[in-house]
């Protein structure tokens, strides 16, 4: 394929970058051979134009297409090149947050600088057991891997971890540990497993410090190898440690500390024990104080103390010997604050009493004077003699730090020794994984002699690695038969050869330490004459003569010779450590003893020692200074040896390498340095097996994949049934080049880049056929619209034309409308104009006629009027003018008479003198008198009659008088009140001109006010129009108000409901976990007592006694007693269902009359009992009588005797339970009392006395009859009772007499014994009428229980009622009541008639029977029969029974029963051709029979049996589905069995009355029924075990890696790494083989009878356990986050619920399992970019964590180029919103959990006494009773 084809317009490259090291550009135009120039456009935006190099016309690599990038294995990129792999880990490690990659064989891990949850157990058990592929990159993946080519190959492994300091090698080497740990667990009970990762705190506490690059250095290399059994469990390990940093210990570089022990001392100096350490704080120390960062943020020096003490603990260091190293520790850090004073310039001396030296000679145990001598001086050995020559200052100094860098070697030797004393195996070593944990290549500024060994054990690691995966590579072609080219690899063995080989750079260095004046100037010198300008890879520095460099796989490192000699020869004055040799402390001589017991690397291992591998097992540890000559041998040859041997050891295994990378030097976490990383990548080899894999072929795929992937690219014609000649036809036609691919036996195989090209050419073709989907579509879309569109239009147009023409139709109509509304309309105006202007006119007429008639009537009214008024005047003015006129003339008249008069009287005053006036007067005078006579009389008359009158006026008058005295008298009192009247009347005038007054100051104030009224009143319209508006506006408000305090009621209440939901849900959870961690102790019980088990069979094997015959004693029986009656915490729903109902019942208000009923019936069975008891005495009075006459007979009561006891019992039993629920009620009544209904003066309280006290009465008169019936009953039996005994008694006391030989007393005795058992019988027929007595009282006191039910309902509808509804509705309820007990009670009297003439008949029956048996066998016998003749027993025959429903066997036949019932019993011949549950019917029918017996040995002994048969089939057949079903079935039936017939009341509702007849008599087996629930429990989770077994393997092939959907999704390339295939292969499975065996499993269960509750708890249990492996897998598979995966995830949950569905189980909750697994599918579907889409997915996942969502987005991988990836701020979003949600940080689903068991009460409605047993049993030997 030319270049042109690739370098094309729009194709991506990356160019070199000084700062981002690589940089993507995008070609503009295309490249053409000859072009010098590219024409790129960067990322952001900018042109550029990249010149090629003019010499190789290199043109910059290609990027791969954007579906590859971010791939499990590096190996799956297209173009494998640097910046591929840079930007593939950079997208990797920032966008998803993956740590882990592969590279090929390499797992390159990168130091994320922070705590991510994917180390958990929960991880580990999703990793084990799977292959490499399969899974996400991860160590575990790694650990797994080795430990299973472990056992699949036989051959032990290696795991390599590389990097450099801070890349986090100690830690991943920490989880490989961990996993083995974990996965394989130990082989014996020592715990291995721990103290292995125990060794970890004290290695890192003695061998790490912190560095500037990393807070937990390790600062040596270590290899552990840890030994396996052949059964693959660990039982021991072993470390070897390589080039510990002496130096450390007494220098350190700023900003770094010293080992992480000193600073965990001086952190723990305040604790008691540490007292006589005499130490302070870490700056107080030279040795500690150098580095000047003491504290490491965020770690606890003294915690981690406490740490490494514990694990020594653990290691078997005693707490003495701890002390010792702690001791020698401390002194350490003394004697490096020792000082010294110059003498001279040769010479120097300690100062006297030196206080650190003291201290540390103390905690040394050494005298003060030798040490403060020899630490000045040293002694020189000549050929003749030895003189003590004094050192200089600086040589002192070096001498002191030489000593305590030894003394601190040796301690950590001594450390590690004791560490693999703890750890060393037991047992003989099957095989070993070694873990490697060994520092990277370094380069540093200064580079010096550790460094040196650092890079030269790189260099051997790298050339292993480099030749191991030259070797896979050869294998894998070889494997395919692919033609084999050699493939051009990096060979560092010149690099090698020059550190290493004779003449090299560490033999010169050797040879130059053993020269007397031998410095590290002469020694670069001769390095320089040796190499330089001979060696390519050796080099000398320009400005330097005290160095050189070496050319290493990495990089060329420049070394400083400075300090070479000193480092390699390690010196320390033997002087010294003669001193320290003979302290008194015994652990500091051990230290440099073990120096001298020491051998050579290459020599055996030191005795006493086991090694655990083939090659020789010892801590390669520098360790010079000794007197041995072998010993003598510097560090570097040390080191080289040590180095082989690890070679040795590595080439001996598989390995299997960890690359470690550092992200950033300055710990940032997720931070990503990309020129730190290069430079890694080169040094650790990753881009050698890049460049290695380029080389050759290094994209492969299986055939089936290549066709699944590019189907695509083939016509319907190319498709043949031979895959392979498909692929290859296919081939031929796409890349015409055939030296680019090639075809192996499974396999195709592609040059770099090809599969790219393929990529191209897939996405190209998807391309245009999306475009011509989208064509074609679009012209769809469009036609549809344009038709869509005409067709609207067209109608549009016939409806607007439609609504013109209707609107003109409307226009004409309406246009004659209104002309003919316009005619009537002017018409009726000119009507009304007309009618309006001549009723005005009338009406003007009529007003004018009226105006004037008015007017007229107005006149001639003022005119009649003025008439009158003249005649009044002018009659007023007459009568004014006569008046006057007449006063005038009487006035004159007057005047005149007068004077007439006075006239008159001055003539008759003289005519008066004269008597001719007397005559002229007296004329006429006696007629006068004669009248006057007359009247005198007449006067007379009436004066009589006026004087009687007059008396009677008199008389009337006095009392008149009186009357007007006391009326003058009131007069005069009204006169005086009249006066005072006057006088307030003159008073109340002034007060009224007062008054006056003031009302004129009132009115004028009035006014005032009246003015001010008017203004406030118009003021307050203002105020009340503005009161108005702010009124409606608080109304608004108030509305508002009311309606948000609505609002928030109802959300409160809503909050409450969901609070109250919550609580509840938390409730039953916290049920759920307790009956979990019940169950969960079960489930550990049951493994201990296995455990137990085959302890005791493995000890019975190592003895060999065997015990024929040997039987289970009871204290089997005891320990299982022991081990089944253990407390339960949780109550069971269904051990008595009448609890649930407990909660309800609390809270209704509490049952009086059920209270006073019971009361009064507990008060009757005692009474009822004291007269069964004083029966019972007479009785046995009598029988004592009865045997005091007969002292030779046995006794003939005894079977009546035991009856009446334990009919005694029964009752008692009876009278105990009915006193409990008494004092139940009793403490129901004080608890639940509610104080207003049940107050003695509430009206509610009246009327429940009233009810209670008819209901008593009621209550009394049934008491009375049900005595009186019974009296009868007694009373009958007594006079049948007195006929039997006395016949039995005076026959057999006068046939004694008789009988005075032996052998007729023997007869007699026969015959007496069957007549007693003949009266047993009869007595147990007593005792079935007494026990159906008993369930009739029972029966009355639940009908009397549904009775108070019912009154307390009523009474709380009549509280509701009115007084007089309620009296009426109350007295309605009592006579309906009264009259339906009165015929009940009729009923019962009549059967209980008819059953005591029923008994009067067998009585008698029996009665005569007895007596002619008895006359006719004494007739019969004669005294010489009876002496010579055998005896024969009296055959009494009995009437023929119906089947009880029990079955009978012998004692010695139980074995027998449970070997052929349970042990070997076949499940499927009984599933299919038997009823369900035959076992455990059976089992019971003969529990029912040791019950009737009362045998409470046999009983126990056979449920003890049974349980412990059981136990035995399921250890031996436990891991059959049908087997663990088959037991459970019948194990929860036969405890459904024992509930249902235990004759406790809550359990027999639904049982037929035979049924109830089949109850046990005897015994309460509560106890054994709570054992049974814990081994149904035990089962029931050994089933889920077997389910878990059975399905785990189906899970991830049938529901994520199976394509049910065809050709939805197509496979991705993949690399070396290849998961395992299930695309169309044959034995893979599928959702298909899911569904079968679901099945298999539900047709087992319901074949043999399962209860449907314990069958949905089952379903449930698988298919969560389906959910979470396939959540789990998909959490840890990033090649299954996607689109069309969801499709199939959602497809594959669908036909789940379709299976539910077609079994009914939807109400089981399996489909809410399945909940998460459904909510990830969806994620993967749905629209991930905008807020709208985080808001969505938020509410949308519930089921899911917060870590699990992050974890899908961050896993999200289009397969398609159409697809979009998840952008990081989209999930920075999602975290933010999901933030305060509270769930787990568990990234898993724990695919173990069991959800908690119950075993709901499912009565059977088989009768017992209708089954059949079959032959095929063989219980020929059990009888029917």
């Amino acid at each position: 394929m030319a270049a042109s084809e690739l370098y094309t317009k729009y194709a991506r490259v990356w160019i070199p970058d000084p700062e981002e090291v690589w940089k993507s550009a995008e070609l503009l135009k295309d490249y053409k051979p000859g072009d010098k120039v590219l024409q790129l456009r960067l990322e952001e935006g900018k042109d550029l134009e990249y010149c090629l190099d003019p010499k190789t016309k290199e043109l910059p690599p290609l990027r791969n297409p954007d579906i590859l990038v971010g791939e499990n294995d590096l190996t799956a990129l297209s173009y494998l090149h640097e910046p591929a792999v840079l930007h593939n880990l950079k997208v990797r490690f920032i966008d998803s947050k993956l740590i882990y990659t592969y590279c090929g064989i390499v797992l390159v891990a990168i130091n994320p600088y922070e705590q991510l949850p994917i180390y958990g157990e929960d991880i580990i058990n999703a990793y084990s057991g799977q292959n490499m592929g399969d899974m996400d990159p991860h160590i575990f993946a790694v650990a797994e891997e080795a430990y299973k080519q472990m056992a699949r190959d036989e051959r032990n492994q290696s795991i390599i971890v590389s990097g450099e300091s801070g890349a986090g090698k100690t830690v991943s080497a920490k989880y490989a540990m961990r996993y083995f740990a974990t996965v394989s667990g130990s082989a014996s009970e020592a715990n291995v497993e721990e103290k292995v990762l125990a060794s970890n705190p004290i290695m890192e506490s003695i061998g790490n410090a912190k560095t500037t690059r990393n807070d937990n250095s390790s600062r040596f290399g270590k290899y552990i190898e840890i030994g396996f059994d052949k059964r693959y469990r660990i039982i021991g390990a072993n470390m070897r440690t390589y080039l510990l940093e002496k130096s450390r210990v007494v220098f350190q570089a700023e900003e770094e500390r010293n080992y992480h022990i000193f600073y965990q001392l001086c952190a723990s100096a305040a604790l008691p024990e540490f007292k006589t350490l005499r130490l302070g704080n870490a700056n107080y120390f030279h040795y500690t104080k150098q580095g000047g960062s003491p504290v490491i943020d965020g770690v606890d020096d003294a915690k981690e103390m406490v740490n490494t003490r514990q694990a020594c603990t653990l290691l078997g260091i005693s707490d003495s010997y701890q002390m010792g190293i702690f001791r020698i520790l401390a002194g350490i850090l003394h004697l490096g604050n020792v000082e010294f004073a110059s003498r001279d310039s040769d010479s120097c001396t300690i100062p006297p009493k030196h206080e650190p030296l003291t201290i540390f000679c103390d905690l040394m145990g050494v005298e003060y004077e030798e040490m403060a001598h020899w630490l000045c001086h040293r002694k020189l050995a000549t050929a003749t003699e030895t003189y003590i020559k004094p050192i200089s200052k600086l040589h002192a100094i070096n001498a002191r730090d030489a000593l305590a860098k030894h003394i601190y070697a040796n301690l950590f030797n001594w450390i590690v020794d004791h560490v693999n004393k703890a750890l060393h195996a037991t047992v003989k070593q099957h095989s070993f994984i070694g873990v490697l944990d060994i520092y990277g290549f370094e380069t540093f500024e200064i580079n010096s002699f550790e460094q040196f060994c650092i890079n030269y054990a790189n260099e051997k690691l790298q050339q292993q690695f480099n030749m191991h995966v030259f070797k896979l590579e050869q294998e894998e072609y070889m494997k395919e038969q692919i033609p084999w080219t050699l493939i051009d690899f990096y060979d560092n063995q010149p690099c090698i050869n020059l550190i290493e080989a004779k003449m090299g750079v560490l033999d010169l260095l050797d040879e130059e330490c053993k020269m007397p004046k031998g410095s590290d100037d002469t020694w670069a010198q001769k390095l320089y004459n040796t190499h330089l300008n001979k060696c390519a890879l050796f080099e000398k520095p320009r400005l330097s003569n005290k160095a050189f460099i070496i050319k290493h796989f990495a990089d060329k490192v420049e070394y400083q010779c400075e300090g070479f000699l000193e480092k390699n020869k390690d010196t320390v004055y033997e002087e010294q450590i003669k001193v320290l040799k003979s302290s008194k402390f015994k652990l500091l001589p051990e230290l440099f003893q073990d120096e001298e017991k020491v051998l050579s690397p290459t020599s055996a291992t030191p005795s006493g020692r086991v090694p655990l591998s083939r090659t020789a097992v010892k801590p390669a540890k520098a360790r010079p200074g000794q007197a041995s000559k072998e010993h003598k041998k510097t560090v570097g040859h040390q080191f080289r040896n040590s180095l082989h041997l690890l070679m040795e050891t590595l080439n001996a295994t598989t390995p299997h390498y960890v690359r470690c990378i550092k992200p950033n030097d300055f710990k940032f976490p997720f931070t990503f340095d990309e020129k730190r990383a290069v430079q890694q990548l080169r040094a650790c080899g990753v881009l050698e097996t890049i460049r290695i894999s380029a080389a050759g072929f290094p994209s492969r795929w299986t055939y089936q994949e290549f066709f699944s992937r590019y189907r695509v690219l083939m016509k319907q014609r190319d498709v043949l049934s031979d895959r392979k000649q498909t692929c290859k036809n296919v081939l031929e036609k796409l890349i015409l080049d055939k030296d680019k691919y090639q075809f192996g036996k499974t396999k195709i195989f592609f040059r770099a880049g090809q599969v790219a090209y393929l990529e191209k050419i897939r996405a190209d073709k998807l391309r245009a056929a999306c475009i011509r989907i989208q064509k074609t579509i679009r012209g769809w879309l469009m036609r549809k619209k344009y038709v869509r569109m005409r067709k609207a239009a067209i109608t549009i147009q016939r409806y607007v034309r439609g609504y013109q023409a209707r609107c003109y139709a409307k226009f004409l109509r309406r246009t004659r409308a209104a002309i003919t509304i316009q005619k009537f309309q002017r018409m009726y105006v000119i009507r009304k104009r007309y009618q309006c202007m001549r009723a005005a006119t009338i009406a003007l007429q009529a007003l004018l006629r009226g105006y004037m008639a008015r007017n007229k009537y107005q006149m001639m009214l003022r005119e009649h009027k003025s008439i009158i008024i003249q005649k009044h005047v002018r009659g007023w003015l007459a009568r004014v003018h006569y008046h006057r006129t007449l006063k005038a003339i009487v006035y004159l008249q007057c005047c005149y008479r007068r004077m007439m008069a006075k006239r008159e009287l001055k003539k008759l005053k003289i005519e008066a003198r004269s008597v001719e006036r007397y005559k002229k007067l007296h004329i006429g005078l006696e007629n006068k008198i004669m009248q006057l006579q007359r009247k005198i009389d007449e006067q007379n008359k009436e004066y009589k009659s006026l004087l009687e009158k007059l008396t009677n006026l008199e008389i009337t008058y006095s009392t008149e008088t009186e009357k007007l005295r006391s009326d003058v008298e009131r007069l005069r009192m009204s006169e005086e009140e009249a006066k005072n009247a006057t006088n307030r009347v003159l008073s109340l005038q002034e007060e009224i001109a007062k008054l006056r007054k003031e009302l004129h100051q009132t009115q004028s104030e009035k006014k005032t006010i009246e003015e001010w009224a008017d203004k406030y009143k118009h003021e307050t319209e203002q105020l009340v129009s503005e009161l108005k508006e702010q009124n409606t506006l608080l109304k608004t408000e108030k509305d508002e108000l009311n309606r948000r305090i609505h609002d928030q009621a109802r959300e409160i209440t809503e909050t409450m409901e969901k609070k109250l939901v919550e609580e509840t849900k938390q409730l039953e959870l916290d049920l759920n976990d307790e009956r979990l961690r019940y169950q969960n102790l079960l489930n550990e019980f049951s493994r201990l007592e296995e455990r137990y088990d085959d302890l005791k069979d493995e000890m019975n094997l190592m003895v060999n006694v065997p015990k024929p015959g040997h039987k289970r004693t009871d204290s089997t029986h005891s320990s299982n007693e022991s081990e089944y009656t253990f407390s339960s915490e949780i109550t069971e729903a269904e051990d008595l269902p009448v609890r649930m109902e407990e909660p309800s019942e609390k809270k209704a208000p509490l049952d009086m009359s059920l209270f006073l009923k019971l009361q009064k019936r507990v008060t009757e069975l005692e009474q009822e009992k004291q007269s069964l008891q004083d029966e019972l005495d007479r009785k046995e009075e009598q029988a004592l009588r009865a045997k005091a006459k007969e002292e030779e007979r046995p006794p003939i009561r005894g079977a009546e005797l035991e009856y009446e006891s334990l009919k005694r019992q029964e009752l008692e039993s009876e009278n105990k339970k009915l006193k409990n629920e008494l004092n139940e009620l009793q403490k129901a009544l004080t608890e639940t009392r509610s104080p207003e209904v049940t107050a003695p003066g509430a009206p509610a309280y009246r009327v429940l006395l009233d009810q209670l006290t008819s209901v008593s009465e009621e209550l009394e008169v049934r008491k009375e009859e049900v005595l009186i019936l019974r009296s009868q009953l007694v009373s009958q039996k007594e006079a049948i009772q007195p006929k039997n005994t006395m016949t039995d008694s005076t026959i057999l006391l006068e046939d004694v007499q008789k009988m005075k030989d032996k052998g007729e007393i023997a007869q007699a005795y026969i015959g007496l014994k069957e007549t007693n058992r003949l009266l047993e019988s009869q007595l147990q027929s007593q005792k079935k009428s007494h026990e159906n007595e008993l369930e009739s009282l029972r029966g009355e006191i639940q009908s009397l229980k549904e009775e108070n039910n019912r009154q307390q309902q009523l009474l709380a509808q009549n509280l509701q009622l009115p007084p007089e509804a309620r009296i009426e509705a109350s007295l309605q309820h009592e006579i309906t009541r009264l009259t339906n007990e009165n015929l009940d009670l009729m009923e019962q009297l009549e059967k209980q008639d008819k059953t005591v003439r029923k008994l009067k008949k067998q009585l008698k029956v029996f009665a005569k029977k007895i007596g002619e048996l008895e006359v006719g066998q004494m007739e019969n016998i004669s005294p010489g029969q009876i002496i010579d003749e055998p005896i024969r027993p009296v055959n009494i025959p009995r009437k023929e029974k119906d089947f009880q429903g029990m079955l009978e066997y012998k004692k010695e036949d139980e074995q027998k029963l449970v070997k052929n019932l349970i042990l070997e019993l076949k499940p499927r011949g009984v599933a299919v051709n038997l009823i369900p549950g035959l076992p455990a019917y059976i089992l019971f029918m003969c529990v029912r029979h040791a019950d009737y017996l009362n045998d409470d040995q046999k009983v126990r002994s056979l449920l003890t049996s049974t349980i412990n048969g059981i136990k035995k089939v399921l250890k031996k057949r436990g891991d059959d589905f049908e087997t663990v079903s088959f037991w459970l079935s019948n194990t929860c039936r036969f405890l459904h069995c024992l509930k249902q017939y235990s004759g406790e009341e809550g359990f027999m509702k639904h049982n037929t009355p035979r049924q109830n007849e089949h109850c046990l008599t005897n015994f309460d087996l509560a106890e054994y029924r709570q054992v049974l629930s814990d081994l149904a429990i035990q089962i029931y989770q050994q089933l889920v075990r077997v389910l878990e077994n059975i399905l785990q393997p189906m899970i991830v092939s049938g529901m994520l890696e199976h394509e049910t959907i065809q050709g939805v999704s197509g496979v991705k390339p993949t690399g070396l790494r290849k998961r395992t295939s299930s695309i169309a292969d044959e034995g893979t499975y599928t959702l298909d083989s899911i569904i079968r065996q679901l099945n298999s499993f539900h047709s087992v269960m319901c074949q043999h009878g399962m209860d449907p509750e314990l069958i949905k708890q089952v379903v449930k249990q698988m298919f969560y356990i389906i959910g979470a492996v396939t959540l789990n897998n998909l959490l840890l598979r990033k090649d299954m986050c996607s689109w069309s995966k969801g499709m199939q995830i959602r497809y594959n949950v669908s036909q789940l619920e379709e299976w539910l569905r077609d079994k009914n189980l939807m109400n089981s909750g399996a489909k809410e399992t399945l909940e998460p697994l459904i909510q990830a599918a969806q994620l993967l579907q749905v629209k991930k970019k905008t807020d709208e889409d985080a808001e969505a997915i938020c509410s949308m996942c519930n089921a899911l964590t917060t870590a699990q969502i992050v974890k899908v987005l961050n896993l999200y991988t289009p397969v398609n180029e159409f697809e979009e990836r998840v952008l990081v701020s989209f999930i920075r979003t999602i975290q933010m919103r999901l933030r305060d949600r509270k769930d787990s940080p568990q990234l898993l689903m724990d695919a173990k959990h069991i959800f908690p068991v119950t075993f709901p009460f499912n009565p059977s409605s088989l009768a017992l006494e209708t089954i059949q047993i079959p032959a095929s049993l063989g219980l020929g030997f059990i009888s029917r009773v």
